[in-house]
């Protein structure tokens, strides 16, 4: 991932983006296999794919049989730590 810090999403920028109620209504905090796909718009096999590479340690979590995510995590992840193996 690029090492310039102006394109990182700091906390507060992820917070504002969620703080409109159709977002947030969208988007909650913990969100299914389908509202991180559309959130990140990709498709859920590439979430699916990461998970189980170990890509997403900290950000996901099984519920069940269903994969779970923690929204702010995973952004943080995605966008300011990278999916570095």
């Amino acid at each position: 991932m690029d090492g310039n810090p102006s394109l990182k999403l700091t906390k507060a920028e992820i917070e504002a983006a969620f703080q409109s109620p159709t977002w947030a209504e969208r988007y909650p905090p913990v969100l299914s296999i389908q509202q991180a796909a559309e959130l990140l718009q990709i498709p859920k096999r590439t979430l699916y794919d990461w998970s189980s590479r170990g890509l997403l340690k900290g950000c996901a979590r099984k519920v069940g049989k269903h994969l779970r995510f923690f929204r702010d995590r995973l952004l943080h992840k995605v966008f300011n730590e990278g999916l570095n193996e």
